[in-house]
């Protein structure tokens, strides 16, 4: 299930997912809130420094980081008041 959270100012901020149709919201402003990627020692990173969260791993596979991900997102950052990314 994919959570939307909708600002006072009609802004929606929510974790990617395929099932939402971006085109039904109207005018659309993607950014990316983090991004997980390889380590030179092919360990998996979630970097969420581009919405001032940490970097967290390191995880032997790429799907066990994606959790990582969603969770923090949807702990720290999906509610959060809408003034920051």
């Amino acid at each position: 299930m994919t959570e939307l959270v909708v600002s006072p100012a009609g802004v929606v901020r929510f974790v990617y997912d395929d099932a939402v149709d971006l085109n039904a919201l109207g005018p659309v402003q993607i950014r990316r809130a983090s991004a997980v990627e390889p380590d030179d020692a092919g360990q998996w990173w979630a970097d969420l420094a581009p919405v001032e969260g940490p970097m967290l791993g390191p995880f032997a596979r790429r799907a066990d980081a994606v959790v990582a991900e969603v969770r923090w997102l949807a702990e720290h950052w999906l509610c959060r008041p809408h003034a920051a990314t």
